[in-house]
């Protein structure tokens, strides 16, 4: 097996802030970066139209792609009705921005998928990522839902429901591992007509733990990524660690995906860790073994 996708790393996992994280990413040698673009400089509202241009130019400057851009914007995802409609609208900003960058990428967690499709959560979530669908789809883009906080077989099952592929998936195996105790190479197959984007990312599951008391529910503590990094961190249920040294069986995962023709990215994230930059040094050489 030899790899030919190209390496992204979450330029918000330096924890530096976005210009001095860019370069970062490109010492480390990634191809391409993915940006949370939820708020502070990143905030769509906060970007003029000057301002997006001399981002991009910034970006092509260093010899980067934008892989995707990060729209998570917590809570309950997307689903307590009362919410979508500021929800919805600042998504398609989102993608309007992931555009304007030069990505048709936008990961997001829309919240738990419930098993039953017959609940209140269920046909609120559907309503609002037909929307975000629909719109996607007619800007050539995808709003890319993170694996994980459901099995891949209730996921599979509730995006088969939507009018278009313009909400599809962002694969992280770890947190299937870590949460949902999910194969990642079974998941990959099921998810093949959805996966567009990739993350890489290792972890151990330590005690079941209910996905609700980690991303939120309605009844439930809303998401909240500091809570979860504490949780990661603490080591109590799940932990985060370098590649190769979890439960993913990369061997396995990377040949799933090529088995289903996946070309996107494998974005590097890497959410605890006190050296960032050298756990993301290591990753990026963890992947370029799988290229030669």
């Amino acid at each position: 097996m030899k790899l030919t996708n190209k390496i992204g790393v979450i330029v918000d996992s330096f924890g530096v802030g976005v210009r001095e994280g860019l370069i970062k990413a490109k010492d480390a040698g990634a191809e391409g970066v993915q940006i949370y673009a939820v708020k502070g400089e990143m905030d769509p509202e906060n970007l003029s139209a000057a301002a997006r241009k001399e981002l991009r130019s910034y970006i092509d400057g260093l010899g980067l792609e934008i892989s995707a851009l990060v729209g998570d914007l917590g809570g309950h995802g997307f689903q307590v009705q009362a919410d979508n409609a500021w929800k919805v609208e600042k998504s398609k900003r989102i993608v309007d921005l992931a555009l304007e960058l030069g990505t048709n990428i936008v990961t997001t967690h829309i919240g738990i998928v419930p098993h039953d499709a017959s609940s209140e959560v269920y046909a609120t979530l559907h309503a609002a990522c037909e929307e975000l669908g629909q719109y996607a789809k007619s800007a050539g883009a995808y709003f890319a839902i993170e694996t994980g906080p459901e099995t891949a077989a209730d996921l599979k099952g509730f995006l088969d429901t939507l009018s278009t592929n313009g909400v599809s998936v962002n694969f992280d195996p770890a947190n299937m591992v870590m949460v949902t105790g999910d194969d990642p190479v079974q998941g990959v197959k099921l998810l093949k007509d959805y996966i567009v984007h990739t993350h890489v990312k290792d972890g151990l599951r330590l005690k079941e733990v209910d996905p609700r008391d980690v991303y939120g529910a309605v009844g439930y503590a809303p998401m909240d990524h500091e809570k979860i990094a504490e949780m990661v961190a603490s080591g109590t249920f799940f932990r985060e660690v370098p590649l190769g040294e979890g439960a993913v069986d990369f061997d396995a995962y990377f040949a799933a995906l090529q088995e289903i023709g996946y070309k996107g990215y494998l974005t590097i994230e890497r959410e605890v860790g006190h050296q960032p930059e050298v756990d993301i040094l290591k990753a990026v050489q963890f992947i370029k073994r799988y290229r030669r």
